[in-house]
């Protein structure tokens, strides 16, 4: 006889006061981290956040997230936020639930393992701004990453919440490697850390409802901490999954109001109210609440994100991922990382691709840094390639994993690959075995004198050694000492309104509004070459004030008159009788006074051979500076793509003759980053 039928009906009662059922789910919400984190590239706004606050904070929920994951980098990086600031802000809102957060373990919300010190300081800065719940996981599920951290939250009297990242290598739960007596295990080894839960994290939505069932049944068997499932909606399967682990006995569950559900986020939380409406399971909660918040957020919130929600296809489910497990948010960055380098049409040979990468570098879980590690690699891997040689481009996160800076992986590293890879390694070619703390220096003080007086408090420290250098630059838009570009600029409700007004004239045929008819073209009209971002495009400029005047007095009277004719094409931006007394500036000065182009003059100017940018990036820092000798193979940059960074060769040898950009820039594919002679 089957044992399925665990959830027992009671008395139906719609009343928000009605009595607590015998085992009530508990909730945790996730809408204003992972959700928005999910659908929306995680742009959400403190500001539009705060609208709903004191009503989610009625609803009874075990927790609500409301921070870590990306929202640490994503906030100071493109949203000219302060991310302690958020928690800060949030909490004299939100009084009664607690607060919980993801934590990469030793990571932090970085993409790497940190120091201890730096660690230690950001778990105690966290507890101290107002974190109660730190969801902990590691991306190999390798728990000696988790040491410092979790001595750092038990020492605030915190909540210790250990994750199992779950992952397969079979079409269903099973294998030799990731079976229930591995999930099992990981368990119990939480609890003896001291976890206070324990919590399946499901990234990319695999769990299939019964292996849910068989999983959960295992878990609250072997341990005696709660269970927690967070499982995304990506596949389409979490909400029976959901409902095949109450049977199990889950104690708690993450989803998302309904604005910020589905897709390649989480089930919806109002649909499972009313499921378990009159059973022993019952949430509990007011579902006429839930209605109004969601009405709150459609009208004032989502406007502003809706053009961030992917529209490429009609369908909310991906079920490709059950195919190739590939995590949405990995995915989503896939495609535009390919779309960026004009190579979406290798999408395929990518899928192809990653497995036999990912089970290259010991089948590891994909999830947060190690997807990112995975799939540059196999874009890496796709796009650079050949018959004769794979690997030709190896990320600097795929060293560091080679050489076990991440921890140890659920099965050993392809050898060839890992010897490939820690050729020249700077830490030695020899993999550690160790926790890799243990080999990291401390950070914080060497950081403290880098970014010296613009860090005023621990906290800026902690976002500068995290991120030196676009920590470094939200430092200095934060103290006055650079203009914030617009692109991190709030949008308005106005906006969104003048924006929808322009879809609707474009969709309707308007877009285009009818002018005055244009003037007949005079003969002192003039034909300029224009170039933007390689592109070019032939303008016919009409002075108003009739023909150009040239000021023949004010040219250097050492320039020969041949040499005056160039001259000309600048005079209609100024008439000869606004001309400043000053002598007119040289043609070189005049060129690099736009500042549209980004590369150096001099460089512009320098003979040799280019370091062109394989893939749009952000420069990180340079090995080699101007003059210096350099051979051929030899680190010249680092350049960050995809958040993994990827060290640039010297194309041949030489002496570096220019440099064109600085650290933080953005470059495109194609730019050129450097020449050598």
């Amino acid at each position: 006889m089957s044992d399925h039928d665990q959830v027992k009906t009671t008395p139906m009662n719609y009343d928000k006061n009605r009595p607590k059922a015998a085992n009530p789910v508990k909730i945790e919400d996730l809408s204003i981290r992972d959700g928005h984190q999910s659908l929306f590239a995680t742009r959400g706004r403190t500001e539009d956040m705060i609208p709903v606050a004191e009503m989610m904070d009625e609803v009874g929920f075990w927790a609500i997230e409301t921070w870590g994951g990306a929202t640490f980098d994503t906030m100071h990086r493109f949203l000219n936020e302060d991310p302690w600031e958020r928690i800060r802000t949030l909490k004299r809102y939100i009084k009664k639930t607690p607060f919980s957060m993801l934590l990469r373990a030793q990571n932090l919300v970085g993409y790497r393992n940190y120091a201890d010190d730096t660690a230690k300081a950001f778990v105690e800065r966290s507890a101290a701004n107002g974190m109660d719940i730190f969801r902990t996981f590691d991306a190999l599920n390798d728990y000696r990453n988790f040491e410092t951290v979790v001595k750092g939250i038990k020492a605030a009297g915190k909540h210790f919440q250990g994750c199992i990242c779950y992952s397969m290598t079979e079409p269903r739960m099973g294998g030799d490697t990731y079976n229930i007596d591995y999930y099992v295990k990981k368990a119990k080894d939480l609890e003896s850390m001291g976890a206070d839960s324990i919590c399946v994290k499901d990234m990319a939505g695999l769990l299939a409802p019964y292996d849910a069932y068989e999983l959960i049944k295992a878990l609250k068997a072997g341990v005696k901490a709660p269970i927690h499932l967070h499982s995304h909606f990506t596949s389409g399967m979490s909400p029976m999954t959901h409902m095949k682990a109450i049977e199990a006995g889950v104690d708690i569950i993450d989803t998302c109001m309904t604005p910020y559900a589905y897709r390649t986020s989480h089930a919806a939380i109002e649909p499972l109210v009313m499921a378990l409406l009159g059973t022993n399971r019952d949430t509990g909660f007011d579902i006429q609440l839930l209605a109004q918040i969601n009405e709150k957020l459609e009208k004032e919130v989502m406007p502003k994100y809706k053009h961030l929600l992917d529209d490429s296809k009609v369908s909310i489910i991906d079920i490709n991922v059950l195919l190739h497990q590939t995590p949405g948010g990995m995915l989503s960055n896939l495609v535009n990382q390919l779309r960026e380098m004009d190579a979406l049409d290798k999408i395929g040979e990518v899928y192809k691709e990653l497995p036999r990468v990912r089970k290259d570098l010991g089948q590891i879980p994909l999830v947060t840094p190690t997807s990112q590690i995975v799939g540059i690699q196999t874009v890496n891997n796709v796009l650079f390639d050949d018959d004769k040689e794979r690997y030709k481009m190896i990320t600097g996160q795929v060293k560091d994993l080679c050489y076990g800076l991440y921890g140890k992986t659920a099965v050993p590293i392809n050898a060839e690959v890992q010897k490939k890879a820690l050729k020249g390694y700077a830490r030695g070619e020899k993999p550690i075995t160790c926790r890799p703390a243990e080999v990291i220096e401390p950070e914080l003080e060497k950081a403290k004198q880098e970014i010296g007086d613009l860090a005023v408090d621990m906290d800026d420290l902690l976002i500068y050694a995290l991120y030196p250098v676009t920590g470094k630059k939200f430092l200095q838009w934060k103290y006055g000492q650079e203009e914030p570009p617009a692109s991190v600029r709030p949008t308005s409700m106005e906006q969104v309104k003048k924006r929808d007004e322009l879809v609707k004239k474009a969709l309707a045929g308007e877009l285009v509004e009818k002018k005055k008819e244009a003037p007949s073209k005079s003969d002192n009209a003039r034909v300029f070459n224009v170039f933007v971002d390689n592109e070019y495009f032939e303008v016919n400029v009409d002075p108003l004030d009739g023909p150009p005047v040239i000021n023949i007095a004010q040219l250097p009277t050492a320039m020969p008159m041949a040499a005056q004719a160039p001259a000309a094409p600048a005079a209609p931006a100024a008439p000869a009788a606004a001309a400043p007394a000053a002598p007119a500036p040289a043609p070189a000065a005049a060129a690099a006074k736009p500042a549209a182009p980004k590369p150096a003059p001099a460089a512009a100017a320098a003979a040799g051979t280019p370091l062109k940018a394989p893939m749009p990036g952000m420069i990180v820092s340079f090995a080699k500076n101007v003059g210096d000798s350099i051979s051929q193979g030899e680190t010249v940059m680092i350049l960050e793509a995809m958040k993994m960074e990827n060290a640039l060769p010297a194309p041949v040898s030489g002496k570096i003759a220019a440099i064109n950009y600085k650290s933080g820039d953005s470059v495109a594919k194609g730019d050129v980053l450097c020449v050598i002679e």
